[in-house]
């Protein structure tokens, strides 16, 4: 039976020939929602499976994690037969997701131009390295890469003297939300109007836009009134402050929260009438003199004293945590972000589930991370294929059965 269950894409159908983060991250998000992903793998299954820690070969941490409410079909797109077969399910689906270059699709005959002929309401959805009108199209990328090209290592280096990428997979997950809401966009489209539509989301591009958000600053301009780079955010002394005992994360943001900063503190101190901490023009223009002055002054106090102080002063300010003390924060635990379930073979797993909440159609995770191939056959029959055809799939190769667990 067709897999029916609730969210707002309830009914909703994916075919995701999607691997590795970017697009598994974007698909997870859409699959929360109450969308049928299809998982199409190829015979070796997609890479992070192989990425440790695990109790099951094939069955990663960072697989589970990203891949919950999907089904897997393995097909060998090499051979015809398992082309035709995944063009028959193509032709039964609302969205058609990928991240293979633009290439090897061309080669494959599963272009969006192959597949728009077949069902015209499709959204097909492609997620590159780089647009296909420039320079660098077709060429591979990675969220490395792409963070080097948009100059977020650069940023770091110039703030602390070495250029670093950033500990998360940044340009995968954001490009990936991107990927999220121009396929609900274009989905809403297809509702509308009954077209379908080949849309790419390229990494390079959506990176770009979201750095020079922020810091194209007097670049912005025509001709050039300053440089680029958003001053606050590039102070060397812009960092979780060191307190006697550890650090406190704080922002004191406004003309509002030093006002308040100030008077908390009590000690007529002169900074408090000076314009290069009241205001923000004074601010702007003296960052590097605000924050180191801040960052000698929170030295003198404990960590608790200061998260007192700041909650008293109604001053945005919170602990830096490590990753454990994340998991375990109280509040998270409060609002149900991770949750266990069992993982069939694995045991209790712990997900870090939907973020948002929802007063009619709440997402949630209604079933683990699949196995390789796990619901190759169910797949096939729901989209028309006999027990025969099946069989003569599997035969050839081009279908690959999952291993029992």
């Amino acid at each position: 039976m067709e897999q029916q269950r609730g969210g707002p894409l309830s009914g909703v159908r994916i075919i995701d020939l999607t691997s590795v983060m970017m697009g598994p991250y974007a698909t997870m998000i859409l699959a929360d929602y109450g969308a049928d992903v299809i998982k199409v793998e190829s015979p070796d299954g997609d890479i992070v499976r192989a990425i440790p820690p695990m109790k099951t070969p094939g069955m990663g941490a960072m697989f589970l994690q990203g891949n919950r409410n999907k089904r897997s079909i393995a097909l060998d797109l090499k051979k015809a037969e398992g082309r035709d077969a995944l063009l028959r399910l193509a032709d039964r689906a609302d969205v058609f997701v990928h991240n293979v270059r633009p290439a090897a699709m061309a080669r494959l005959k599963l272009g969006a131009a192959d597949l728009l002929a077949r069902n015209p309401r499709l959204v097909y959805a492609s997620l590159h390295g780089f647009g296909e009108s420039g320079p660098y199209a077709g060429r591979p990328a990675y969220d490395d890469l792409i963070q080097g090209l948009t100059a977020l290592p650069a940023l770091v280096g110039r703030i602390t003297g070495e250029p670093r990428y950033s500990p998360a997979t940044l340009a995968d997950r954001i490009v990936g939300l991107n990927a999220v809401h121009a396929i609900l966009a274009a989905l809403l489209h297809r509702d509308r109007s009954g077209e379908g539509q080949s849309i790419e989301i390229p990494m390079f591009e959506t990176m770009a836009q979201f750095v020079l958000g922020d810091h194209m600053a007097g670049r912005g301009f025509e001709p050039p009134i300053g440089p680029a780079g958003y001053s606050r955010l590039l102070t060397e002394h812009r960092r979780p402050y060191r307190t006697r005992d550890g650090h406190v994360c704080v922002l004191i943001y406004n003309d509002k929260h030093w006002a308040s900063f100030f008077a908390a503190l009590g000690d007529g101190l002169p900074e408090a009438q000076d314009p290069r901490f009241t205001s923000l023009a004074g601010r702007v223009a003296n960052y590097d003199l605000v924050y180191k002055w801040l960052a000698d002054l929170l030295a003198t106090r404990t960590t608790a004293e200061w998260l007192a102080f700041f909650e008293e002063a109604d001053i945005p300010s919170g602990p830096m945590h490590d990753l454990d003390a994340l998991i375990d924060d109280p509040h998270l635990a409060a609002v149900g972000l991770l949750q266990t379930i069992d993982q069939p073979g694995e045991g209790p797993v712990r997900l870090v589930g939907p973020a948002a909440t929802w007063s009619a159609t709440p997402p949630s995770i209604a079933t683990p991370a699949p196995r390789l191939g796990e619901h190759g056959a169910e797949i096939l029959r729901e989209a028309g294929f006999g027990e025969n055809e099946i069989e003569r799939l599997t035969q050839a190769g081009a279908l690959v059965a999952p291993i029992r667990a």
